[in-house]
C-alpha cells in the first residue's frame, strides 16, 4: 500500500497550458515582439515585475503600470494586460478526470503553484464556476500571491505543509521545473518533473504507478 497521503500539481505546465515565452504570448496577444527588446536587462525586467505580482506584492494595475514603463512605453498598460490574459491557454486533456478519480481513491489532491491575482481568479473556480470548472475538484489549492513565498523557496514547502497538516513523507508532488522538483525533494517530498509539451496527464499516471498509487 502507498504511502502517499496527498497529491499536489503545480498549474502552468502541468494541468494547464500555459505560454512559455515573451514572444509566444505577444503572438497570442495579437502583439509584436520588438527582438530589440529581447535583451538581458529586458527580460530581468519583466521577471522582476512578475515575482513582484506573484508575491502579491502589486496587483495588476501596478504590474501592468510597471512594466510598461520598464520597457520605455513599448508596450502600453493595456498591452502587457493583453498578453497577461493570452497567458493561459487551456486545461491539459484528462486533467479533470484525474481530480476526479485521485479524489474519489480518498487521496487528497492540492496545487501549490508560482501564479498572481489575475490568473488565480481565471483558474480556480469560484461562484460564477470559472473558466477552468475542473480545478474546483482539487481540495488544497495554494498560491504564491496567497503565501507570500514563491518556488523554489523551501518556505513556500513549508508554509503549505502547516496548512494540509501533511507531513512531507506523504506528499507527491508535480512540477515542470527542475529546480521546484528539487527544493521539493531537500524538503523531503517526493516529486516528479513534468515535460510540459507532451501528454502531461500520461506522465502523471506513470509517476504515480511507480510511486503505488494505481489509478
Amino acid at each position: 500500500m502507498s504511502s502517499v497521503r496527498l497529491v499536489c500539481f503545480d498549474l502552468g505546465g502541468v494541468l494547464v497550458r500555459i505560454c512559455r515565452s515573451w514572444r509566444e504570448g505577444c503572438e497570442r496577444a495579437g502583439l509584436p515582439a520588438y527582438d530589440d527588446l529581447d535583451t538581458p536587462e529586458s527580460r530581468a525586467a519583466r521577471a522582476h515585475w512578475a515575482h513582484q505580482y506573484q508575491l502579491g506584492r502589486i496587483d495588476c494595475r501596478e504590474f501592468a503600470d510597471g512594466l510598461s514603463a520598464a520597457v520605455g512605453g513599448r508596450y502600453t498598460p493595456a498591452h502587457i494586460r493583453a498578453i497577461h490574459d493570452a497567458w493561459i491557454i487551456a486545461e491539459y486533456p484528462g486533467a479533470g478526470d484525474l481530480l476526479r478519480t485521485l479524489n474519489e481513491t480518498g487521496l487528497t489532491t492540492a496545487v501549490l503553484s508560482n501564479t498572481n491575482h489575475g490568473h488565480w481568479a481565471r483558474l480556480i473556480p469560484g461562484t460564477n464556476g470559472g473558466e477552468f470548472p475542473s480545478l474546483g475538484l482539487v481540495q488544497h489549492p495554494h498560491a504564491s500571491h496567497l503565501l507570500g513565498l514563491a518556488k523554489p523557496d523551501p518556505a513556500i514547502f513549508r508554509a503549505f505543509e502547516s496548512r494540509t497538516g501533511i507531513a512531507p513523507s506523504g506528499v507527491l508532488f508535480f512540477d515542470d521545473l527542475e529546480e521546484n522538483v528539487s527544493a521539493a525533494r531537500t524538503c523531503g517530498w517526493r516529486a516528479e518533473k513534468i515535460d510540459h509539451s507532451g501528454d502531461t496527464v500520461s506522465q502523471i499516471i506513470e509517476h504515480l504507478a511507480r510511486h503505488g498509487v494505481r489509478v
